[in-house]
């Protein structure tokens, strides 16, 4: 991945998360030279959280200086957010793209018949899972398995290794997409930082990158961006073709923890279940996490007393749907709960409260917010057109940032739908 094989291509695809990696998986076969160029490393995942934290850890502005500021989290990586997902295959909300005129459907059909996506068997819903799922039924909550883009087969019950990275094989990531496109004669380059589009008599034909600490122009017919809902409007903005700096949504979680004295655990499959109120903006699921991480979660609420509590702690995730603000500077991301934020985490957190008791669990506390999803910032109907393109020719967005409405839901099959879309588009286009 050293070298390029050409000095132009038909696209050039910035970044190799589920929307990257699908278009450009769908343009190397419909024929089209395509380069993609990922800022992070193409290193195999090993499921380290030393790896993860290397490129996934990203703090907002003032995150470590009041409370109600979200420490955000991307990854820069090879398959980019993929890599560190809990494997969750959310269908997108249809009446949210068909206002657009966008029919996801045909792409989603295609993918489903292709890719794992499936709840998991009950060998693996590990014990902490169960008792809350069990709980949350016996409370009449419509608590249930949720699809997961995982292979049972390669899967290590007993291991906590997806949020890290799968180094097993077992977790489906955009990364499979990418190695298929590079079957079919796509280039990649990994460790490129590129620092803005090129725009020739209003079109885009190019951008500038860093390769090997050197600054290199490359040229192609079109550019797609799939930077991120952070990374895209950066690169916009840098390249002089987004006015102000970007607003954006970021599905703020916290999690709520209580410890039993009949479960020895610890390293399950997250979200391996759970249930939402879609209406309200409210979604809940069993979050099973490292210990590492359990215990950054009870310091950082002050919980010295738990921290070694972790192999029996249920903890159950709230995430809410957040409302449209704050600020994406070209250095530091800034964005703050509004009040029908903290109101839904309010009644979220306690039903999570609610099915911990029920579990017969005590030493309940919930955990300080942190933000996984970061999208909305350069949205379908105002920055991008239905077809995914700005409004400098040959230029197009795919990823979390098009997403048109504040979201609440994990955004990889979605985004993995519209880069087929756009990437058979442009292909068909040729």
């Amino acid at each position: 991945m050293s070298s390029l094989p050409r000095s132009s291509y038909d696209a050039i695809v910035v970044g190799t998360g589920p929307g990257g990696a699908s278009v450009a998986r769908e343009l190397a076969r419909g024929g089209a030279s395509v380069l993609m160029l990922e800022q992070g490393s193409a290193a195999p995942l090993t499921g380290t959280l030393g790896q993860m934290a290397a490129m996934a850890a990203v703090p907002g502005k003032g995150a470590f200086i009041h409370r109600d500021a979200s420490l955000l989290v991307r990854a820069i990586t090879l398959g980019g957010s993929s890599a560190i997902n809990f494997a969750t295959a959310a269908p997108p909300p249809r009446a949210m793209f068909d206002a657009h005129g966008i029919d996801l459907e045909p792409a989603l059909q295609e993918l489903r018949a292709e890719l794992p996506m499936a709840p998991l068997p009950d060998s693996l819903v590990g014990p902490m899972a169960a008792r809350i799922m069990a709980s949350a039924r016996a409370l009449g909550l419509d608590w249930h398995k949720l699809d997961k883009m995982i292979r049972p087969e390669a899967c290590r019950s007993g291991c906590w290794r997806c949020v890290a990275g799968c180094p097993f094989g077992a977790k489906w990531t955009a990364r499979d997409f990418v190695d298929e496109a590079r079957r079919h004669g796509a280039a990649l380059r990994d460790r490129a930082r590129v620092t803005r589009v090129l725009v020739e008599d209003g079109r885009a034909v190019g951008v500038e990158a860093v390769l090997d600490g050197e600054t290199r122009t490359l040229r192609a017919a079109c550019v797609v961006l799939a930077a991120g809902g952070i990374g895209s409007p950066r690169l916009l903005r840098a390249s002089q073709l987004l006015a102000r700096p970007a607003a954006f949504f970021s599905d703020p979680v916290v999690a709520v923890m209580g410890s039993v004295d009949d479960i020895d655990g610890g390293a399950e499959v997250p979200m391996a279940a759970g249930a939402s109120w879609h209406e309200d903006g409210i979604a809940l699921a069993d979050l099973t996490l490292p210990g590492p991480m359990y215990q950054a979660f009870a310091l950082q609420a002050g919980r010295v007393d738990r921290l070694l509590a972790h192999r029996r702690t249920l903890s159950i995730m709230v995430k809410v749907r957040d409302g449209i603000g704050g600020r994406i500077g070209q250095r530091w991301v800034d964005k703050t709960l509004q009040a029908a934020d903290r109101a839904k985490f309010d009644r979220g957190t306690e039903i999570a409260r609610a099915i911990l008791q029920e579990a017969g669990a005590s030493h309940v506390f919930a955990s300080h917010h942190f933000a996984a999803h970061p999208g909305g910032s350069l949205r379908i109907g105002e920055v991008v057109d239905a077809g995914l393109q700005t409004a400098t020719a040959g230029l197009y967005v795919c990823d979390a940032s098009v997403i048109p409405q504040p979201w609440g839901l994990p955004p990889t099959l979605t985004l993995l739908a519209l880069g087929k879309r756009l990437g058979q588009q442009l292909a068909q286009a040729r």
